[in-house]
C-alpha cells in the first residue's frame, strides 16, 4: 500500500511557495497548470487548483475559508518553536496556545487555504509514554 495526500487549493503557486516555506516541501512534478507533487515528507503531498465554488465530493461546493474536518495532518519536527516560527512566517494561522502532553509538545494551525494542520515534538517515547 501506498499513501498520498491530496490537497485542493484556489491558487496553486500561492500554495507551492507556502508548503515549501512552512514545511520545507519541494515542488517535483507538475500536471499541467493544475496539480504539483511536493516531496520531502513521508508522502508525496498533491495540490491540486480548484476554484472555489467548485464541485467536490459528494455534490459539496468547495470553500477555502477555515473550517473543522475529522481529518487533518501532523508534521512531527524536532523542535515546535522555530518549525511554528517557520509555519507563522509562512502564513500559517496560530489556533490556540502551544499545549504540553505526556508525549511531547502540540500546536494547531491553519494554512492559508482553510486547511487544519498540527505540528507535534514527541519527547521521551513519544506515544509510547501514553500506550497501554
Amino acid at each position: 500500500m501506498r499513501l498520498l495526500l491530496n490537497i485542493d487549493v484556489p491558487d496553486l503557486a500561492a500554495a507551492e511557495a507556502f508548503y515549501a516555506a512552512a514545511f520545507g516541501l519541494e515542488p517535483a512534478r507538475r500536471f499541467g497548470d493544475g496539480a504539483v507533487e511536493l516531496l520531502g515528507a513521508p508522502v508525496p503531498l498533491y495540490l491540486l487548483c480548484n476554484d472555489a465554488g467548485s464541485i467536490g465530493a459528494s455534490a459539496a461546493r468547495r470553500d477555502y475559508a477555515r473550517y473543522w474536518t475529522p481529518l487533518h495532518c501532523d508534521v512531527v519536527v524536532d523542535d515546535l518553536a522555530p518549525a511554528l516560527a517557520r509555519a507563522l512566517a509562512a502564513g500559517a494561522v496560530q489556533e490556540g496556545d502551544v499545549r504540553d502532553a505526556a508525549w511531547g509538545r502540540i500546536v494547531q494551525l491553519a494554512d492559508p487555504f482553510g486547511h487544519g494542520w498540527c505540528l507535534l515534538q514527541f519527547l521521551g517515547r513519544g506515544y509510547d509514554e501514553i500506550a497501554s
